[in-house]
């Protein structure tokens, strides 16, 4: 893959910033531009071709932060319900692998819930998700996910980083190093979050780890300016704003051309895409030019700025504006206890939404080349936490199996892939480990995981390490 020669380089200066910036440079150290104002130049973010012709070119990820219970959204067990209030068989507890918090005596728990099958692959949604339900011949699910690690904080890092020590590059910052981005105005990589409070492993899940800083993900805020440092301070008007970049522009150029510090490249770009940014974030964030039926479809949290249905829709803006990876994570899935009240809450947050993103892409020829995807970073145990009690109950968390959506980009639509056990406690047919998920996103979008790339600390790093297969079964 040809990749700008700049990115390669590992520097002190860079090792020092990378370590040391403050909340204001990170956010200005993270808007790249493709094209100089003045002339065509190669970037961190020029658009790159992949190893191959590309079946997407974004990715929309709806990260589930907590664990979603694939027992009560997409994995029916008639036998669980059935021996439910039963002790649990000792062999989930083996002594060997510890994964939950909870021991022996814990007693089976079925769900609740009722299901129904939907769509030419008999797809099982409950209740909670009717909106789901609504949309799964557009939906490729996958039963049999499975994970290395149990715990919050490593678990979303494996899902999003492939590794689950604070570190390395998350899977936006691989993609954006292997292809760039198409958008001019915009970042490449763009996190955006809901709920009650950030993701444990907080910006760590989205940092470019040993790659340049050029490629680390750009939260947008709910509450303020959607940027830090974006607005121009008092008294700053564009023409003087116009030539402080241009004086300070050519300094860095002057400086790169001696050392070739890839974090100066990184900041020269910077000022170009935060200057471009001050026109175009509040139009990306400005809703005022939306139908009010397609407002409507995403449900009533649309308009209020920070929420799960806002910042759906603000995804399907940046998808038209070709963003290469958007990332939301909504938290609050982590239900160890009031399962039965915490539940359907967090479904009437994002039923409605998550389906309308889906509609909405579909409907302006989005989807097709749009992968999108639903899922956390592990599912929950068959047997209960907490006094099995009509509201006073939960599940623990369950590495072994849990379920997970995607559509468009490539993948088969209406489509059940994998199985569990009776008891939803191990993959009886089809696993698909979080590396073959990484590998399959990236092939998608027209990159061979093994050959991307970067050396670091005497090897070649990957995103899947040195694991991961292409689930080609689930691809059209």
């Amino acid at each position: 893959m040809n990749l700008p020669s700049v990115t390669q380089q590992q520097t002190r200066r860079h090792f020092f910033q990378d370590c040391g910036v403050g909340v204001g440079s990170i956010a200005l150290a993270n808007l790249l531009a493709q094209e100089s104002t003045a002339a065509k130049q190669v970037g961190p973010l020029t658009p790159r071709d992949g190893h191959f012709k590309a079946k997407a070119k974004n990715v929309i990820f709806l990260f589930m932060a907590g664990g979603p219970s694939q027992l009560e959204l997409f994995d029916d067990k008639p036998k669980l319900k059935e021996l439910d209030g039963q002790l649990a068989p000792d062999s989930f507890f083996p002594k060997e692998k510890s994964f939950a918090f909870i021991g022996k005596g814990a007693k089976l728990l079925g769900s609740a819930r009722k299901f129904k099958r939907h769509g030419p692959g008999g797809a099982q949604v409950s209740e909670l998700l009717p909106n789901i339900a609504g949309i799964s011949k557009d939906l490729c699910f996958l039963k049999g996910m499975t994970t290395d690690v149990f715990n919050h904080g490593p678990a979303k890092l494996f899902m999003n980083t492939g590794f689950q020590v604070p570190g390395r590059p998350a899977m936006g910052s691989w993609v954006t190093y292997g292809l760039g981005s198409e958008s001019r105005d915009l970042p490449g990589f763009v996190v955006l979050q809901s709920g009650p409070r950030g993701p444990r492993a907080g910006n760590s899940l989205w940092a470019s780890g040993f790659l340049p800083t050029s490629y680390q993900g750009v939260p947008f805020r709910g509450t303020g300016d959607p940027i830090l440092n974006l607005t121009s301070p008092k008294g700053i008007n564009a023409q003087s704003q116009a030539d402080f970049f241009d004086v300070v522009g050519k300094l860095n150029q002057e400086r790169l051309q001696k050392t070739g510090d890839p974090e100066i490249s990184t900041r020269l770009n910077a000022y170009e895409m935060a200057y471009r940014m001050q026109t175009s974030v509040p139009e990306l964030t400005d809703f005022s030019d939306e139908p009010q039926h397609i407002l409507d479809m995403y449900g009533p949290d649309v308009q209020n700025r920070g929420s799960y249905a806002y910042n759906c829709l603000l995804a399907r803006r940046m998808a038209e504006r070709d963003v290469r990876f958007i990332q939301l994570y909504h938290m609050g899935w982590d239900q160890h206890f009031t399962l039965p009240k915490q539940l359907p809450g967090q479904c009437r947050d994002t039923d409605q939404p998550s389906a309308a993103l889906i509609k909405d892409l579909k409907q302006r020829g989005l989807l097709e080349d749009t992968l999108v995807v639903w899922g956390g970073e592990f599912g929950r145990t068959s047997y209960c936490q907490g006094t099995l009690s009509r509201d006073n109950y939960g599940r623990d968390h369950h590495p072994r199996c849990f379920s997970l959506w995607m559509a468009g980009g490539g993948v088969r639509p209406g489509l059940t892939y994998g199985s569990t056990d009776e008891f939803c406690y191990n993959v009886t047919e089809n696993p698909v480990h979080v590396h073959d998920l990484h590998a399959t996103i990236l092939h998608q979008l027209g990159i061979d995981h093994e050959k991307l790339t970067y050396f670091f600390q005497g090897r070649h790093f990957r995103l899947t390490d040195v694991h991961g297969h292409v689930v080609r079964d689930v691809l059209a």
